[in-house]
């Protein structure tokens, strides 16, 4: 083809049954089309061709991936508090501890300030993206394991130390992100969980396991720290699989 004026629709559609046949996904298809829209409308307002064949095209359905979520059971017995207490399983039980009962991003929790936690008032106090603070409580439980994490092992892993962030390392410094996924690899094992567990599965359980139990999706979003409530309303697909499982096993005609 010479001409880029001879581009229909039927030939799009051509394009997008070829890119299908080999196995291309929705989501690469939709970033293709959006490309080459913008490519051809600007040859549009360039004069070079006399329309925009892409402009009526929508965009492949790329899907949301629904986030996986530990089981009640699951999260239990990865936050069993640990056999030996020494200052750094005090120290990784609280991060671990912490991390569910907020539903903070990793990065939030490795650079949490001392100041950002409240034992009194039981909240803490996150500068999430964009730079923007929000307040996500936490509960009893959390505040326990805290203040002995803060009195029993901080002071320990410190030594002379001195640092303004909650959780710390020997070196005075903030735990990375990567060393963080370790430590909840670490545990998962020691529990008997087989599953491969990330630190965005915990922020995932929190969300689901709030939703599932009732809790007011703006409040979610607000603990979440997200911009926009479609963000969080992904959650609530994740409880309508688990009622549609729930209706397949224990329903007699399901």
């Amino acid at each position: 083809m010479s001409d880029l004026n001879d581009i229909d629709l039927a030939i799009i559609h051509r394009f997008l049954i070829a890119c299908r046949s080999r196995s291309i996904s929705n989501r690469s298809n939709a970033r293709r089309i959006s490309a080459l829209n913008s490519f051809f409308s600007f040859l549009n307002l360039q004069g070079r061709i006399s329309a925009n064949p892409f402009a009526t095209v929508d965009l492949p359905r790329s899907g949301r991936i629904l986030p996986k979520a530990l089981s009640i059971g699951d999260v239990s017995r990865l936050l069993q508090p640990p056999a030996a207490a020494s200052p750094l399983s005090l120290r990784n039980h609280a991060m671990l501890l912490l991390l569910y009962a907020t539903g903070l991003r990793v990065s939030e929790l490795v650079m949490l300030p001392l100041t950002g936690c409240n034992l009194e008032s039981g909240f803490l106090k996150v500068i999430g993206k964009g730079d923007k603070e929000r307040l996500v409580p936490f509960g009893e439980q959390a505040r326990k394991t805290i203040d002995a994490y803060l009195n029993r092992s901080r002071p320990y892993i410190l030594g002379e130390k001195k640092s303004t962030y909650l959780f710390v390392t020997g070196r005075g410094k903030p735990m990375t992100r990567a060393r963080f996924w370790q430590i909840i690899g670490e545990t998962a094992a020691a529990a008997g969980l087989s599953k491969s567990i990330s630190p965005h599965m915990l922020r995932h359980s929190f969300a689901t396991h709030l939703l599932a139990n009732g809790a007011d999706l703006r409040a979610v979003q607000i603990m979440l720290g997200h911009a926009d409530i479609s963000t969080t309303q992904i959650y609530t697909h994740v409880d309508q699989d688990r009622l549609k499982s729930i209706h397949r096993s224990f329903h007699p005609r399901g």
